[in-house]
């Protein structure tokens, strides 16, 4: 018997692959300026660092780094973890908070331990696009809600609270992945106060908190939890470095034991010497200096970017994030961004429609453009090159 695709799950086959990614394959033409991606500057990584810092884990505390651990997590992490969060205003007790893969697989722990086919889950719309993915192979139906330059709606999360019952609420409240735009302090409080009156799990995606470049640092919903309705996501990823896959997730015990027991089928635990690392660069006291810098290094590649919309067509709208890592546009009514990438590229340069992002699609004159993988210079040649190919 021929195999078929007959095999793979209902729910699967109509998910394709990551968008971005598909885009990514196009990265690999020589002196392609790439606005596509989310990476952190290459010159944001130090691997001489991490490389010492894995030695000197290795010289204290050999083979455990290289044997099965718990679950739950490596006890040395835990303790450097709960006081790096503590800067956030989010404070874990026992049996709160738990080591991941990343921010991503945090989500994918949520939902497999809430989400049964069906259920509705509120996102912002636009949202980003791995956790659209994720929340679509489990088979939930995603309802979009309104956002604006503050954020979030609190009315129209309330109105949807009311009509579909959803169990989750997906939020990225600062510097949002694809738009830039942070939440409001009104409305992270508002936000929270929702979820706890109406019972909805409140899921706070919070990697890029850190990377401020202007601004007061914001509260974060977790802070406004009551009755441990709000699960605080964060990942060192856009930190130290993402090919770490490390991250940290913070929630009531009683559903972040079934988040453990999910983990526990999916990969045992995170690796305990990746573990071991950061809890090194923690403690060392690495981390202040290394954002600071980093900061510095991002807020000129943004103020390349923004003064690079002057090549844009009038008309134009753009955010213009107090940090992160993203910067959103919307062309005038009529130019089409998904049909622009191909020009884009054959001229090298390479960004993601903003209509991947969206629940429902549509929206095609927005665009994602991703400012810190690309040198100051090379972001002025490209930007120059889009409003080339607007022309």
């Amino acid at each position: 018997m021929q195999f078929s695709e007959e095999i793979i799950a209902r729910h699967m086959r109509p998910i394709t692959g990551s968008a971005i990614r598909e885009i990514f394959k196009l990265l690999g033409k020589p002196g392609m300026i790439s606005f596509a991606g989310g990476n952190p500057s290459n010159a944001a990584l130090e691997p001489e660092v991490i490389s010492e810092i894995a030695r000197e884990a290795l010289g204290k505390y050999g083979a455990q780094l290289l044997q099965y651990g718990a679950t739950e997590g490596f006890g040395p992490f835990l303790e450097s973890a709960r006081e790096f969060l503590k800067g956030a205003g989010v404070s874990a007790g026992p049996g709160e908070l738990l080591p991941v893969q990343g921010g991503s697989q945090a989500w994918d722990l949520l939902l497999k331990a809430v989400i049964e086919p069906g259920d509705a889950i509120l996102a912002e719309s636009p949202t980003f696009l791995g956790a659209l993915q994720a929340m679509r192979t489990y088979n939930a139906a995603v309802i979009p809600i309104a956002t604006d330059d503050r954020g979030a709606i609190p009315e129209d999360v309330e109105e949807k609270i009311r009509k579909h019952r959803p169990k989750l609420l997906y939020v990225i409240p600062t510097f949002q992945n694809p738009t830039g735009v942070t939440l409001s302090l009104e409305r992270r409080r508002a936000l929270a106060e929702l979820a706890n009156r109406y019972g909805v799990v409140l899921a706070e995606d919070d990697p890029y908190r850190d990377l401020r470049f202007s601004g007061e640092p914001l509260p974060t919903i977790k802070s406004f939890d009551e009755n441990g309705w709000v699960v605080y996501m964060s990942s060192f990823s856009k930190y130290v470095a993402p090919g770490l896959r490390l991250g940290a997730v913070v929630a009531n015990p009683v559903l972040l034991r079934k988040m453990t027991i999910g983990k526990q089928s999916a990969d045992v635990h995170s690796p305990l010497l990746i573990q071991a690392i950061v809890d090194g660069y923690l403690r060392k006291g690495l981390m202040p200096a290394h954002l600071e810098r980093i900061c510095a290094d991002y807020r000129r590649q943004l103020g390349a970017m923004l003064n690079g919309f002057r090549y844009f067509p009038e008309g134009t709208r753009n955010t213009s994030p107090e940090g992160g890592l993203f910067v959103w546009a919307e062309l005038p009514e009529g130019r089409n961004a998904r049909e622009l990438l191909e020009t884009a590229v054959a001229k090298n340069v390479a960004y993601v429609p903003g209509t991947f992002f969206y629940v429902e699609g549509g929206h095609e004159s927005a665009m994602r453009l991703n400012f810190s993988n690309a040198p100051v210079e090379d972001i002025e040649k490209g930007m120059r090159l889009l409003g080339e190919a607007l022309r």
